[in-house]
């Protein structure tokens, strides 16, 4: 199986649970195959634990659900050493980021500290508990959710933090169309909580996921292509709107999830379209606005459209 054909049987198979929300688990299935981590952010009820636990079950991925709230500690994140009465020893008691997928859900609820110490984990990939290092399994997906509409009491992650995330991903409400397929479906029995029994079928294996992965670092990209990518990633540090910039992760990230869009449509190669395809998800996180931009109503998606028709396309 390639990677257009697994993508296909994927969104396929996705559908018997998830309705109008494509786009959204397009960017999940693009994130998996990359190695990276996605920001979901949307009012409550659109589907966003749904998609994760759909992922999950798909590629046979054990699957955690952490409920972000003030008074969570880094430890119930990760884990900590237990004393065993019994046996007069510690033994590690582990956290639920020990999972292949895991869902952070309101994570700007819980404080810096906690925020911190799941953010390391995205990126080493490891956690240090007591001195001693503990490797994450593999595949390893964090998929994080935020509402938009509500702040109060809130810990918003800073831009650092922010950076960490390949995509950040805008789940918006259904078509009106797509909610009332929703709506069938619960009347006739669909039960979220239980996807096994909707006949959702697992599509891929985690070494199906790793054999996925050469496929997708064997994809050619020509010179123009990462010219072109160094551009855009440099426009945005020359903006008049913008008090910051993509970083050079921001370019790599466009590289990467451009990859593996391009062997989603079943090409060996890059092509500019496959950028533009995944610009706003990786770069809309990770650029700021001037205040006086906020004020004329400009948002971080028109600017980043507007520098992409600015940018000249190699041919």
């Amino acid at each position: 199986m390639n990677i257009q054909s697994a993508y296909q049987s994927l969104v396929t198979e996705s559908k018997k649970a998830l309705v109008g929300q494509d786009a959204v688990f397009e960017q999940m299935v693009i994130a998996l195959f990359v190695r990276g981590h996605v920001l979901l952010e949307g009012v409550p009820g659109t589907a966003k634990t749904l998609a994760a636990k759909t992922l999950a079950h798909l590629v046979r991925a054990e699957f955690k659900r952490v409920q972000f709230t003030p008074d969570l500690m880094p430890s119930d994140i990760v884990g900590t050493q237990v004393f065993n009465v019994s046996s007069s020893n510690f033994y590690l008691k582990r956290g639920p980021v020990f999972a292949n997928v895991v869902l952070a859900d309101e994570i700007n609820r819980a404080p810096a500290k906690t925020q911190a110490a799941l953010l390391e984990a995205m990126e080493e990939r490891h956690v240090t508990i007591e001195g001693e290092r503990h490797p994450l399994p593999e595949p390893f997906i964090v998929l994080a959710t935020q509402n938009p509409v509500e702040y109060e009491g809130t810990y918003p992650l800073p831009e650092a933090q922010l950076d960490r995330f390949l995509f950040k991903t805008l789940v918006t409400y259904p078509a009106l169309d797509a909610e009332g397929d929703i709506l069938r479906r619960y009347h006739q029995g669909f039960d979220a909580h239980r996807l096994a029994d909707a006949g959702l079928s697992p599509i891929l294996s985690p070494d199906d996921l790793s054999q996925l992965r050469k496929e997708i670092d064997a994809i050619t990209v020509e010179d123009g292509i990462i010219t072109y990518i160094t551009k855009l990633s440099d426009a945005t540090r020359r903006a008049n709107d913008l008090a910051l910039g993509a970083s050079p992760r921001a370019s790599i990230a466009m590289l990467l999830a451009s990859k593996a869009y391009a062997a989603m449509q079943g090409r060996n190669y890059v092509v500019p379209d496959d950028v533009k395809g995944i610009a706003l998800p990786v770069m809309r996180h990770r650029i700021l606005l001037k205040p006086e931009a906020e004020i004329e109503g400009l948002n971080a998606d028109g600017i980043i459209q507007r520098l992409l028709a600015s940018v000249d396309v190699p041919r």
